[in-house]
């Protein structure tokens, strides 16, 4: 039988875990709390424009949040 032609074991953190982990749960989550801090907050976003910059900067922090949060988990499940 041959062996297959990619194998990956890494050593330490597995950061493609990291980043795809990331990635959905950035969106998972990043996507209600976008909704409701823009609720909650009483912000006027009149234009659509002013909208997808209200979510590019919430969802940079949660992203932010998520990642390092990701990354931690994976540090301490190795």
């Amino acid at each position: 039988m041959p062996e297959p032609v990619e194998t990956h074991d890494p050593e330490g953190v597995d950061f493609g875990w990291v980043m795809q982990t990331t990635f959905v749960l950035s969106i998972v989550v990043g996507a209600p709390v976008v909704a409701l801090v823009a609720l909650a907050s009483g912000v006027t976003l009149p234009t659509w424009g002013a909208r997808a910059e209200f979510a590019v900067r919430v969802g940079a922090v949660v992203w932010l949040v998520t990642a390092l949060a990701v990354y931690g988990y994976a540090r301490r499940q190795q």
